[in-house]
């Protein structure tokens, strides 16, 4: 009984000694890995990942860090417009947190291009870019750690909330100075400036009705098309794939910036289909047989060329308008 249990002790000894080497082993390796992914920051804010490189950072552990990775193809021959805008503002989000107060090792940003780490898009099954995913300290990433551009935007304040929502880090983004947008205005307020001296003497144009009516059409136009968010979340102009460009996003919840002038061209063209037939409806009478016999049929033209335009063009808007809405169940000479 006595030998059994000195065994038993000794075995007991044996594997404690055991775990706490494999401890200390892990907790070496831990403090490697952070220390080496350190110093790749501080030399660059987003780390490039191939396939060992991934496994090794990204999948292994241990690791007690999340780790944000773009999944993108930058070669030209790859045709992916969109990724280069997403990547300009994925650095912006990097390098904010980089050169932040709040900057720590328990978050990390990396990189994976498909012409240098195709074998990582294959384990993962990814078959489009550009993703950005969020890889959690612990556990597998799940379907919310896949960011939703056409939903959140892909300016880097989308992307930063994002982060937020899923690591509990807060980045304040911190773009490059651009004064493009104040020279253009300092330029049309000079311009309209020497304009307003130049005719001060002759102003009665301020009160003309139809340029402010025009003024106000253009505006709508704007606004209907979607100018708004276009600068709120900054869209790409269109979509290249392997068939081809695409110009209408396929979604609901976005849209490229091409799209929005399809529309509002789509739009002014109802306007003035609508503007035609109510000018062809009035008119001035007139007691000359033949005049008004010509002017007849001038409306009669007029009617005719803005009711075609009012048809076609609303039917286009509603083709537009079914395939971004799946399920939408209404058209009108187009499918």
């Amino acid at each position: 009984m006595i030998k059994m249990k000195y065994r038993e002790l000794l075995c007991f000894f044996v594997l404690l000694i055991f775990y706490q080497g494999e401890a200390q082993t892990r907790t070496k390796g831990l403090e490697e890995k952070t220390q080496q992914l350190t110093d790749m920051t501080v030399k660059k804010s987003i780390i490039p990942l191939n396939f060992n490189k991934f496994k090794e950072y990204v999948k292994s552990p241990p690791k007690d860090y999340s780790f944000i990775v773009m999944f993108t193809a930058m070669a030209p021959a790859r045709r992916c417009a969109i990724c280069q805008h997403v990547y300009d503002e994925y650095v912006i989000v990097a390098n904010s947190f980089r050169f932040s107060q709040a900057y720590n090792n328990k978050i990390f940003f990396g990189m994976v291009d498909f012409d240098e780490g195709s074998d990582v898009f294959q384990m993962l099954r990814l078959n489009t870019a550009p993703v950005i995913m969020h890889f959690p300290a612990k556990g597998k990433p799940k379907p919310a750690d896949s960011m939703d551009f056409e939903r959140a935007g892909i300016h880097a304040e989308a992307i930063a909330k994002w982060i937020q929502d899923r690591t509990d880090v807060q980045i304040r983004v911190f773009r490059p100075p651009n004064y493009s947008g104040l020279v253009a205005f300092a330029m049309l307020f000079l311009l309209v400036a020497g304009f307003l001296y130049l005719r001060r003497n002759n102003l009665e144009f301020l009160y003309n009705k139809q340029m402010w009516a025009v003024c106000a059409v253009f505006f709508c136009f704007a606004m209907v098309s979607g100018q708004m968010w276009n600068q709120i979340r900054g869209p790409p102009f269109f979509h290249r794939t392997k068939n081809g460009p695409v110009y209408i996003n396929g979604g609901s919840h976005g849209q490229f910036v091409l799209e929005s002038y399809i529309v509002a061209i789509l739009n002014g063209a109802v306007v003035v289909g609508m503007i035609l037939m109510i000018e062809a409806a009035g008119g001035v009478k007139n007691n000359d047989p033949a005049r008004t016999q010509t002017e007849g049929k001038r409306r009669r033209f007029q009617s005719v060329v803005g009711l075609v335009l009012v048809c076609v063009f609303f039917s286009l808007l509603l083709s537009v308008f079914r395939a971004k809405t799946q399920g939408y169940p209404y058209s009108f000479l187009f499918k």
